[in-house]
């Protein structure tokens, strides 16, 4: 049963926000993290890089992986950011309409950051992250049994 501890679960989430993928080695308790592949298709893998992903290959079973929010669930986490803490009609109405651009993700940052919600923001991302984490551990165990 893979269990981590509050330290290792937010130490995952802020790699993750940073675009990494994690993997947790079970049996010594070790974090390892890499660029993911979908946000860097020109990355050469360092040695060790490659190394990590040859022993995960020879042994599955002793990692966890863990991986970002799937666009649709930033979205939501974005919707549901706007609807509880943004008060101010208008910037709502901007957030909202930069979820329908092509560069979403970028639109809304753009937003939030000129805003007085950025702080706010940054917090309730990293918290539902560690949420998003902890639910990653829940499936890993779930999938165990």
């Amino acid at each position: 049963m893979l269990s981590l501890t509050e330290k290792e679960a937010d130490y995952i989430a802020a790699q993750l926000l940073k675009g990494m993928v994690c993997f947790y080695q079970i049996d010594k308790k070790k974090v390892h993290f890499m660029p993911d592949d979908e946000d860097y298709f020109n990355y050469d893998l360092t040695p060790d890089e490659e190394d990590i992903l040859d022993e995960i290959d020879a042994e599955p079973d002793n990692y966890a992986e863990f991986t970002k929010m799937e666009i649709p669930q930033e979205h939501q986490m974005m919707q549901d950011f706007i609807d509880r803490k943004v008060k101010e009609k208008s910037l709502a109405e901007d957030l909202v309409n930069s979820l329908t651009k092509t560069k979403s993700l970028t639109a809304f940052k753009f937003l939030i950051d000129e805003s007085k919600y950025k702080n706010d923001w940054v917090e309730y991302r990293k918290s539902k992250y560690l949420d998003w984490v902890k639910e990653q551990v829940d499936s890993f165990n779930y999938a165990e049994d």
